[in-house]
Parts: structure tokens; sequence; C-alpha cells
């Protein structure tokens, strides 16, 4: 009797669990969450005649993004993974954007921490919010409020945001529709991700890369080519929304640190840990072959400053190694990888020399032909100059040779394949397979 009351108690319990299982199988099934917003987080850097970083006490800083899908259920990630100390956050508070950093006094939300609405984040940590219920369209502008009650160095942000940030005097104006006589700034402070709850089959693509990724010289806000890609993308109604979140860092590189850590280093944080994503696209290599070949400086005070990366010049096949690393861990999570061609850099003359001109040819033509893509973009090839295939067109340049206007960003969003994004076809190698010397 005995024994068959204990097989009944154990039957009991594997039905429990297989429904306890079946249950959250179907919620899985029903939504997932999805990184509709993301920026790439870089640590302050020191440089001779650069001035202090600014500190924060007993203000309000007011930042502004804008997800490029909907979602009505949204948390949100602060970062203090490059911090030595934790980051203490009084308040902070996510709302709609009216105009400007003005917003709508309806939507306000406070943001909680396992129910609290003050946190201290580790040094190191990410820490999440508690989802917070915000009917947000494709598009929309959003504020994240936080309020530092003590003083505070932001050591964890990213410099070039596309939006001003606000920071207000003494007091926590986290929840104000408006800052008053706010310093303005165009920086974003430990924020690096705006999360959706998705239900209807939403997904997000990394777009992974250096300055040229991140926007600079675009003028226009939201100029840069991942949002003008974004923009395509919503206009075609026939799949899936797909969030295009931008983890270019201005003077990034692959195998050495710069502005930001090197993109190897960084890989995990900015591409495997963001949720929902099944496709990345990479423009990186450009500063690791420019930045060894830079001329001396002269200094404000009148010395000589050498060149710090002399000793990091890189050949394609170091290029293409780092990347074809980032390919194989990109797979191992089930990710797609699409590699973008570096554009011209010719007539920069800080950085171009005909020696890493031949580095940047050889990886563009693996890029374009070997195959260890899921696909390719031609961006080279969408602003160049055809009768000076080194230089990009005037039109397309912000004036040093280096970095897309906002019409060369254009052309580069133009010339992705959304198909071959999409999955629907695959991008051809243009060439048989060659070296890569």
């Amino acid at each position: 009797m005995r024994n068959r009351a204990y097989r009944i108690v154990i039957l009991l319990a594997f039905a429990s669990a297989v429904s306890v299982g079946s249950s959250a199988q179907k919620l899985n099934q029903r939504g997932r969450w999805v990184s509709a917003w993301s920026t790439a987080v870089q640590a302050q850097r020191s440089a001779p005649g650069a001035q202090s970083p600014m500190t924060f006490d007993n203000q309000t800083v007011r930042m502004i993004i804008r997800p490029t899908i909907a979602g009505q259920r949204l948390r949100v990630r602060f970062s203090n993974e490059l911090g030595a100390q934790p980051l203490l956050i009084g308040s902070a508070h996510v709302a709609l954007v009216k105009e400007n950093g003005t917003i709508i006094p309806q939507s306000d939300h406070p943001l909680t921490f396992a129910g609290a609405t003050s946190v201290q984040i580790p040094a190191g940590a990410p820490m999440l919010s508690d989802p917070a219920e915000l009917n947000v369209p494709a598009f929309a502008e959003v504020s994240i409020s936080v309020f530092l009650p003590q003083e505070t160095s932001p050591s964890t942000f990213h410099l070039l945001g596309q939006h001003e940030t606000y920071i207000s005097g003494p007091g926590d104006f986290a929840a104000a529709t408006e800052i008053a006589n706010p310093k303005v700034t165009n920086s974003w402070y430990w924020l690096s991700d705006v999360e959706f709850w998705e239900t209807n089959g939403a997904a997000a693509v990394v777009t992974l890369g250096d300055s040229i990724t991140d926007g600079f010289g675009a003028k226009a806000q939201y100029g840069d080519w991942p949002n003008q890609l974004a923009d395509r993308l919503a206009e075609k109604t026939d799949a899936p929304p797909l969030a295009v979140v931008n983890e270019g860092i201005g003077g990034n590189r692959i195998l050495h640190d710069g502005a930001g850590v090197a993109a190897l280093a960084r890989f995990d944080r900015d591409v495997l840990s963001q949720p929902g994503v099944t496709d990345l696209v990479i423009m990186e290599g450009i500063n690791d072959i420019g930045w060894p070949h830079m001329k001396p400086r002269t200094l404000s005070d009148g010395t000589l400053r050498p060149n710090p990366w002399a000793a990091e010049k890189v050949t394609a096949d170091d290029l293409i190694a780092g990347l074809r690393q980032m390919i194989e861990r990109a797979h191992e999570h089930g990710i797609r990888v699409f590699g973008a061609t570096m554009t011209p850099y010719g007539g920069n003359t800080g950085t171009f020399t005909d020696d890493g001109e031949a580095v940047r040819q050889a990886v563009n033509r693996w890029i374009r032909t070997s195959g260890a893509f899921d696909g390719f973009f031609d961006f080279d090839a969408a602003v160049r100059d055809p009768a000076h295939p080194v230089q990009f067109r005037e039109d397309m340049q912000t004036g040093d040779y280096l970095h897309p206007n906002a019409a060369g960003y254009k052309a580069m969003a133009a010339s992705i394949d959304l198909s071959v994004l999409r999955g629907v076809a695959k991008s051809k190698p243009q060439h048989a397979k060659v070296s890569s010397h």
C-alpha cells in the first residue's frame, strides 16, 4: 500500500512538473524580450590637454532615445560595467517625449528595481529595471531620466549620442515635465539598452562598428546609416518588425583598444547579451589600419606627441582573423553575420598610406569573395568616387575624406539588400575565392 501511495505522489509531482514546464513553454511561445534600442558603453578617456570628466551631484540627467520598433511593455538596462565604484540611482523615470527634453506628463512612469524606486548598481555590473507598461510607437522618442543623489562620475557612458541630454541643477526632477535651464550635452550616461516584450515575432539586428556606424558627421539627428536602415525596414510591412540597434563607438578598433575596448573584447556585452538578436552587421577595421600611421602631433605647449599606436600595425590576415572570431562566436548563438566593406579613406591626410590602402582592399576583397559571412553589403562601392576609387565621392563625405555625410550614410543604407538581411535571398560572392594577401 505504501509503495502504491509513493508511486501516486511521484506521478502527481511529475504531472505538476510537466504542467509547470508546459506553462513556461507557452509563455516563451507568447513572447520574448527584444532589444529595441541600444548603445555601446565606453569609459572616459584621459588625453593630454583634455578637460576633466564632469561629475554629477544631487542632479537629474534626462536622456532621449528612439526605439525603431513599437512596444507596450519595456524595461531599461542601466550599466555600471566600466565603473570601479557602485552607482547609486536615487530614482528613474521613463516617459514619451513631447519635444526636445519636455515629456508628455500622462506617459510618465517611475522605474523600479525589484519593487524599489532606487537602486545601487555594483561596480562592473549592469542592472535591469522591472517591466513598465508604456505604449511606445515605433520611432517615438522616449525619455529616460535618472536622479543621482550623491557625487558621481560618469565612468560608463556613450560619447556620441543622437540626441541632446539635459542635466538639471540641484534636485530630483526625474518626473518633471521639463527641466528648467538645463546644461546640455550630447552623450548618454549609464544607459545601455531598452528592451520591449514582443509577441509579434519581432527581432533585432545589431550594427557593430566605429564612428562610421556611430554616425559621426551625420549632423542631422538619426542620419546615421543604422537609423536610415531602420527607416527602410519600417516600410516593409509584410514581415515581422526588425529593430536596428547601434553598437558603434567612434574610434573603435577590432584588435586593439582605442575609444572603447576592442570589438573582440566588447563582443559578448554588445552583441551576444542583447535579447532577441537574430542578425549582426559588422563594419570595422579602418581605425586598425589608419591609427598606426598617424603623424606625430604638436601639442598646445609646443611639444611633439609621438603616435601612441605606431607599434600596432595590422595586416589583412590579422583583421580577417579577428572578423572570423566574431563570425564564429555569433554563429554559436544562432546569429547570422553580415560583413560590410570598409569605406574609402584616400585623401585623409592624418591616416592614409598606400600600405594601409592595400590592407583595406585585401580585407574588402575577402568580405566580398570568401563566403565566410552569411552575406555582405558593399558600402565601399556605394560611396566611392568612380574616377578615384580610393576616395569618397565629394558629395558623400564630411570634408575629412574619412567620414560620410548624411548623403553618404543614406547611400550606405540604400545599398543593403533587405531580402538578404531578412534571409529571403543570399548575397553571392563576386569572384572566386582569393588570398587575403
